[in-house]
């Protein structure tokens, strides 16, 4: 009979502790979440920027768009992303689109250097350049599945990155439907455009918007009727890349060709 009760005792003591693990597994990563939300909050907000007076978004003219290159270039030396051709907060793919429909897409470094003259014996119906950037969802998978809290939106829209708190488990990465991250060579975190967060806080522009000589870039707040981006979605046909995903994109494209992935 005693031993009896001692071995519903114990088995009563193990469901408790199983009980407490799973709550404290439950409970646990959202109060760690709570306590870091904190500092990123202290870390985002400088002493003359008030988040919650704004909601950011860019607009591209793909008509605008020569190819030039200058936007990823000022990224990299505003943003200190590394030299090498694979790493870009931003990047300019060249389009072709061929009379028997097929497409072709390059980006040679990221179009830094240029583009070379097309060569080639089809028939050619058309060519753009298409500038691609983080699209700054306002449902980002990246921010669903970082499993530290390490990627999250800020309060003005702008999806941001604390290195600090990054594991590199490169989750985000995969997550990202339009190929915009990637693990920084020395930091070992993931990166990718902030549309230049610490300049617009500052009243400035993102530095690929200021580089652009003919102005494809417009960045401003969003759903203001006097930002520079609502008249830009007022004036042109506007549709943003992968629709189907609802990621609801905050990066907007006029005159976008329906082969553009």
């Amino acid at each position: 009979m005693i031993d009896s009760e001692k071995n519903d005792e114990t088995r009563r003591n193990f469901l408790r502790k199983l009980c407490y693990s799973a709550v404290l597994a439950f409970v646990s990563p959202s109060l760690v979440m709570r306590g870091k939300n904190k500092k990123i909050v202290e870390w985002i907000i400088g002493e003359n920027y008030n988040p919650y007076d704004h909601y950011w978004s860019m607009g591209i003219d793909i008509n605008k768009c020569i190819g030039c290159g200058r936007c990823a270039e000022s990224c990299k030396i505003e943003n200190n992303v590394p030299k090498e051709p694979f790493f870009f907060r931003t990047w300019v793919e060249r389009y072709h689109i061929y009379k028997d429909g097929e497409v072709a897409i390059d980006s040679p470094n990221g179009a830094i250097n240029g583009f070379s003259k097309v060569v080639s014996e089809k028939s050619l119906e058309k060519s753009f350049f298409v500038p691609k950037i983080c699209n700054q969802c306002d449902h980002p998978p990246c921010v669903q599945v970082c499993p530290v809290g390490a990627t999250f939106k800020s309060i003005d829209g702008v999806v941001l990155v604390d290195a600090n708190y990054c594991i590199g488990c490169r989750y985000c990465i995969q997550a990202c439907p339009y190929g915009a991250r990637y693990i920084h060579p020395v930091t070992r975190s993931a990166d990718k455009c902030t549309f230049c967060y610490h300049r617009i806080v500052k009243g400035k522009l993102p530095a690929c918007v200021e580089n652009c000589p003919t102005q494809a870039r417009v960045f401003g707040e969003f759903k203001k009727k006097a930002s520079p981006i609502e008249r830009f979605r007022r004036m042109n046909k506007i549709n943003v890349l992968k629709p189907a995903l609802n990621t609801e994109p905050k990066v907007f494209y006029a005159n976008l060709d329906m082969e553009v992935k």
